[in-house]
């Protein structure tokens, strides 16, 4: 396979995104935002912003093979981070916090491979400067222009693209599985719990407005919330084994365990709970309240101002609180002017009506294997990950021969 040294400013061309006011917000033309940079590959146009289209000129919108960039944020690590664009709507753009990348001639250059490319560590240390850092303060038109590298032939691109690419799409598949399996546990609950259509409602008595021996109680009769541990940042060490769990780490739905600190030692202190493991369900504190997701994978600490929901019925647990009426209470409650704060302990003091013990260990039969499943697709799509993340440096570099 043959390789030769490019420099990209020979072979693409780039341009700022637009800056627009709020005001601007609308229905018209999609925007691609620095929030929109997550682990994906590619964006979920389905869930961007739009903006009036009226703001946007032609040249600013997006085509298939175009590849946006990260190109200043207040989190350096989200900096130099990219996306490509693949089959968009008819109208699609990026912000003035973006970067876009479109290459001159894409039958001598896939777009496929280079976002690979542009993913490898090698790229992001190169961008910012040092070859030990990856956090790029800022990134420009210029830096990326002057960037050369060794690159393989057309062939060679594509044979590479495909092999990553692999990777990729079963990690898409087992998104879409979560997806559709937290989609049946919350519909089940809903039906069951909310609307009141569980197995015999048919012929349950209603009294006081809820179907007989439900009870009205607090959140605590039941169910545990369990505070983080404050851990001293001065501890922490990047060589260690642990992994602490921040609110970042809380997303709504999903586990993120990357973007974490480490700690070699476990303080002697810090209380049992706070060692997590696969299954274990949490609970955002601070900033987007609210927030409910699953653990997976090993080694990982709780930090303060994140939950852990214990119960004897975690699955009931778990679809109670991803429920949009226990998350608009959680909001109602939370307080604080300059972010929200949510306190434990006045959550476990929100009353709910709880249906029978024979009814939630009915639903724990019936849902608690979609949860485990979901655990289970999720420790999956890590190792997938890791394994495609190992694979990337040794192909971009010709280490392993294709």
């Amino acid at each position: 396979m043959m390789w030769r040294k490019v420099k990209l400013g020979d072979i693409a061309e780039f341009s700022n995104g637009i800056n627009f006011d709020k005001g601007a917000y609308s229905k018209g033309v999609k925007l691609i935002n620095v929030s929109n940079f997550g682990n994906r590959f590619s964006p979920e146009y389905n869930s961007l912003d739009e903006i009036k289209g009226e703001v946007v000129r032609n040249n600013d919108l997006l085509s298939t093979g175009d590849i946006v960039f990260v190109r200043s944020n207040g989190n350096k690590e989200l900096v130099g981070r990219c996306m490509l664009i693949d089959n968009p709507p008819d109208k699609i753009t990026y912000s003035g916090f973006c970067i876009r990348a479109r290459f001159k001639d894409t039958t001598d250059h896939d777009p496929v491979f280079w976002t690979y490319h542009f993913k490898n560590m090698a790229f992001r240390r190169a961008m910012s400067g040092t070859a030990i850092g990856a956090n790029i303060q800022n990134l420009s038109q210029g830096r990326l222009a002057v960037y050369e590298t060794m690159v393989p032939n057309i062939e060679g691109q594509k044979r590479i693209a495909n092999i990553l690419s692999a990777y990729d799409n079963l990690i898409e598949n087992n998104q879409k599985q979560i997806k559709l399996l937290e989609e049946a546990a919350q519909r089940l609950y809903k039906e069951w719990f909310v609307d009141l259509r569980f197995p015999g409602h048919e012929d349950a008595a209603i009294i006081d407005g809820v179907p007989e021996g439900w009870i009205e109680d607090t959140i605590d009769s039941k169910i545990d919330l369990l505070s983080g541990y404050a851990f001293k940042s001065a501890e922490f060490n990047d060589e260690g084994t642990y992994r602490i769990v921040t609110i970042k780490n809380v997303k709504d739905g999903q586990f993120d365990g990357d973007n974490v600190s480490h700690m070699v030692d476990i303080p002697p202190q810090m209380p049992e709970h706070c060692k997590l493991s696969d299954g274990d369900i949490l609970l955002s504190l601070t900033g987007n309240v609210g927030r409910v997701c699953i653990v997976h994978g090993d080694n990982y600490l709780l930090n303060q101002r994140v939950a852990k929901i214990k119960s004897d019925n975690p699955t009931y647990a778990y679809c109670l609180f991803r429920s949009k009426d226990m998350f608009d209470e959680m909001n109602n409650l939370a307080n604080g002017a300059a972010q929200q704060n949510l306190s434990p302990i006045r959550t476990g003091k929100i009353k709910v009506v709880f249906p029978t013990d024979e009814l939630i260990d009915t639903f724990e039969e019936i849902v608690s294997p979609m949860i485990e499943k979901i655990t289970m697709l999720n420790k999956t799509m890590l190792l997938l990950s890791q394994a495609r993340d190992r694979l990337l440096p040794k192909l971009m570099s010709g280490e392993i021969e294709v």
